[in-house]
């Protein structure tokens, strides 16, 4: 694996949720590359809301970040329809 950084990060609450290892998947799928990683941190949003922050990681080199977007976008909410997705990009 080479060097990473983090691209996205999103988050959840707790009524949504989705595994490491599902959104990994999602997530290699949309950058064409098996060389990404994801981490889950569970955080309180504030109001008694708690859930996740996911943050998407990949090589620096990643090109076409907006054609990666859309798709990740398409399989996160075929996965989670009823979950508002807000990804933020991070580089």
């Amino acid at each position: 694996m080479r060097e990473q950084i983090a691209i996205f990060r999103f988050r959840l609450s707790n009524s949504q949720t989705i595994g490491p290892a599902s959104l990994k998947k999602l997530w290699s799928r949309a950058c064409e590359s098996n060389d990404v990683s994801v981490t889950r941190v569970a955080s309180g949003f504030g109001y008694g809301e708690r859930g996740y922050v996911y943050s998407l990681w990949a090589a620096p080199s990643l090109r076409d970040i907006m054609a990666i977007e859309t798709q990740l976008l398409n399989l996160l909410q075929a996965v989670l329809p009823a979950a508002t997705i807000t990804l933020t990009q991070l580089r």
